[in-house]
């Protein structure tokens, strides 16, 4: 593959993604909007009598770039994991979270069962898998523009969502190395097995490299190596998670992000490496699932079903949270401003669905449904929390 056939695509969707990523901002939507619209407006493209921009070269350039992204996003999400804050919440938001990542799990899999969407049960699961997952960065700069972000109600919130990230995506590994369509039907007592390994393996080397990153940030603080060495670290854990365990590579940065979160450059990390995430990797990601949607096979039957399948992944967050929220001595509209607050998703549903589709598990036709409940769920959360707190106000 010669490298010139991607320099054109990738500055096109540079430039379209940053201006529909400002434009999705100003509407009061995550940037991953913005940038997954650039790659479904660009794959149109696709279709254009002998055009020379999309081609199959230029897509598997843009492929492996994608890749990376989706490594670096789930290194930073690990990054940002506050471990105090899950301290000082406690035991109701681990079980806020369980609610949470179980009963959409469980609505999405009776949905894709109920629409005999395949002859698998593992790719039933899967797409209530892809419900598991939680964005809270609307729900953050919602209630930290109503001065709410600090309360129970905010702090509940942001653990639970923490810890959610943290169960779905090793929900989301196990399924991926189940699924018996890469040749052989996997032992699941091996892949649990091998899943703890991991676990396991990387608490123990966890531990050696955070305190060696702790004596790095003292002896060179503030400087660049730092940064690099981490990503060095993220990408070592990514490939030794995939090919010494079987575990998703998303895991293995996950947990590295995990690893070196809490330290005295964690904040300095995470801000060079989302400099070059930001610059090329994230947008190249996001635009690559738009680019390879596909909606030739969206018929009436898939309607009802990608319905029903955002119907289940908002109702399950809001049913599970502020039930068990209930359950843990929140009062009433307490519990429901948990379960509202936790029903926004963005970038980890995408990754966990692209993984699914890398994998062979699901089709891309259930990509434009996600990306209708990510656009649902970034408006409808923050409009229907501040309508609460109004009320409450005005009480």
């Amino acid at each position: 593959m010669n490298y010139d056939l991607v320099l054109l695509p990738l500055a096109i969707i540079l430039l379209v993604s940053k201006f529909l990523s400002k434009l999705s901002a100003k509407l009061g939507l995550p940037n991953v909007v913005g940038m997954l619209l650039a790659g479904v407006l660009i794959g149109f493209i696709q279709y254009i009598p002998n055009q020379e921009i999309i081609t199959p070269p230029a897509m598997e350039g843009l492929g492996f770039l994608a890749k990376i992204g989706v490594i670096l996003i789930m290194f930073s999400a690990g990054l940002s994991t506050d471990f105090e804050s899950i301290k000082e919440v406690g035991k109701p938001a681990v079980f806020i979270t369980l609610a949470g990542v179980i009963v959409p799990m469980l609505l999405g899999l009776a949905v894709a069962v109920s629409f005999s969407m395949s002859n698998s049960i593992m790719t039933d699961l899967f797409y209530g898998v892809i419900l598991t997952a939680t964005s809270v960065s609307v729900t953050v700069a919602t209630l930290k523009e109503m001065g709410k972000l600090n309360s129970k109600v905010g702090n509940t919130i942001i653990t639970a969502a923490i810890l959610d990230d943290i169960i779905g995506i090793v929900v989301l590994s196990v399924v991926v190395s189940l699924d018996s369509k890469k040749g052989e039907s996997a032992n699941p007592i091996k892949v649990i097995l091998m899943t703890l390994a991991f676990f396991i393996c990387a608490i123990v080397f966890g531990f050696i490299i955070k305190k060696i990153f702790m004596w790095l940030s003292i002896r060179y603080p503030h400087h660049r190596l730092i940064p690099i060495y981490s990503v060095a670290v993220c990408f070592f854990f990514s490939f030794a998670s995939e090919h010494w365990f079987g575990v998703a590579d998303i895991t293995g940065a996950f947990v590295a992000g995990l690893v070196l979160s809490g330290t005295k450059e964690t904040l300095y990390v995470d801000r060079r490496s989302d400099i070059m995430t930001y610059m090329i990797f994230s947008p190249v990601f996001f635009a690559n699932i738009g680019i390879t949607t596909k909606f030739g096979g969206i018929n009436s039957n898939m309607i009802l079903f990608g319905t029903l399948f955002i119907l289940a992944g908002i109702l399950g967050k809001v049913i599970g949270c502020s039930g068990t929220a209930l359950l843990c001595k929140f009062d009433a509209r307490d519990s429901l401003k948990v379960g509202v607050g936790m029903m926004a998703r963005a970038e980890v549903a995408l990754v966990c669905a692209q993984k699914g589709v890398d994998a062979g598990i699901i089709g891309t036709d259930i990509m434009p449904f996600i990306l209708i409940m990510i656009i649902l769920s970034s408006f409808a959360t923050p409009i229907i929390l501040k309508g609460l707190y109004k009320k409450e106000t005005v009480k």
